[in-house]
C-alpha cells in the first residue's frame, strides 16, 4: 500500500473514468497501482477500496488529489488517518483559466468590432484594410497570438513574445492585471515552504484578487477557500499529484500502443501485472 498515495481518474475507453490510487514510492513502475476501480461514485469505490485490510489503510499518512469532492469523501472513508493534500497545479490552472477567459472575452469583441468594419467597408464599396501593430498583428491577431505567452513566467518569454505582451498589456490593463494574479498564486507555489509565511502571502493575494473585481478570479478565491486546508497542506512536504498524472500518461500511452482499448477485462488485467 505504502504512506504516500495519489488518487485521480482516467479516461480508459470512449471516455469512460475509473478511479485510480496509486502508490507513489515506486515511481510509475511496478507495485505502483494500488487500485483502479469502474467509475467515478464515491459509494462504489469506497465499498471496493474497503476490502484492502482497515489497519494497512491506516498507515497511509498523506494522500494527494484534486479538487473534487468524491475524491476527497473517498479519501476520507478509505484512508482516515492520511492528510489530504490539494494537487497545486490544479489549483494554478484554475487561475491560468480566469485569465485566459478575459483575453478570450476581448479577443470575440476585437472579432465582432473588425466584422462590423468589413461590413461597412462593403456597403461603401470600398476594400478594408487592417490596423497593424509595429509588430504586423492586427488587434485580433495580438489577442489570439498572445494564449501561450500568458502561460509562461516572464523570464521564459522569447523577444517577438516580449514585445507582443507589452502591446497587449498596453491595450489591455485588465489582461495584465489578471497575468500579474495568475503569477503572484504560482511566485508563493514557488518560493515559500512554510505554512505560515504562505498562509500570510495567500492573505495578500485574496485582498489583490477582490480590489481586482474580476468575477473569474473571485470564484476562484472561494474555491481556494472552500479547500482552504488541504491546499496549505501542500506546504508541509510540497506533494502534489504529479506521480498520478504522469502514470494515467503512461496508462493512455499504452492504450494508444494497442490503438484503443477493445476488451477492457484483458486490458486491466495488463496493467495489474505490469503495474501492481
Amino acid at each position: 500500500m505504502g504512506t504516500h498515495l495519489s488518487i485521480d481518474e482516467v479516461a480508459l475507453s470512449q471516455g469512460e473514468l475509473y478511479t485510480i490510487v496509486t502508490n507513489k514510492k515506486f515511481k510509475g513502475k511496478k507495485g505502483s497501482l494500488v487500485a483502479i476501480i469502474a467509475g467515478t461514485k464515491a459509494d462504489q469505490v469506497i465499498e471496493h477500496i474497503n476490502k484492502i485490510d482497515y489497519k494497512i489503510r491506516c498507515c497511509v499518512k498523506e494522500i494527494t488529489l484534486d479538487m473534487a469532492n468524491t475524491m476527497k469523501l473517498i479519501s476520507k472513508r478509505c484512508f482516515p488517518k492520511a492528510v489530504q493534500v490539494t494537487d497545486r497545479f490544479h489549483v494554478q490552472k484554475l487561475a491560468l483559466e480566469a485569465l485566459q477567459e478575459i483575453r478570450i472575452k476581448y479577443r470575440w469583441e476585437a472579432m465582432d468590432f473588425e466584422n462590423q468594419l468589413i461590413l461597412k467597408a462593403k456597403v461603401e464599396n470600398k476594400q478594408y484594410v487592417p490596423n497593424l501593430l509595429s509588430n504586423g498583428d492586427s488587434i485580433k491577431q495580438l489577442l489570439a497570438r498572445s494564449r501561450y505567452l500568458l502561460y509562461k513566467s516572464r523570464e521564459k518569454w522569447t523577444q517577438n513574445q516580449k514585445q507582443r505582451a507589452s502591446m497587449l498589456f498596453e491595450l489591455y490593463p485588465d489582461i495584465k492585471t489578471a497575468y500579474n494574479l495568475s503569477q503572484q498564486l504560482r511566485a508563493i507555489y514557488n518560493n515559500h515552504n512554510n505554512k505560515t509565511i504562505a498562509m500570510t502571502k495567500l492573505a495578500h493575494w485574496y485582498r489583490k484578487v477582490e480590489e481586482s473585481g474580476f468575477k473569474n478570479f473571485n470564484i476562484l478565491l472561494n474555491t481556494i477557500m472552500i479547500n482552504y486546508q488541504s491546499i496549505l497542506n501542500y506546504f508541509d512536504n510540497r506533494s502534489t499529484n504529479a506521480s498520478a498524472e504522469s502514470f494515467n500518461a503512461k496508462i493512455k500511452a499504452f492504450r494508444s500502443q494497442f490503438r484503443g482499448v477493445r476488451n477492457i477485462d484483458f486490458f486491466l488485467f495488463r496493467l495489474t501485472n505490469l503495474f501492481a
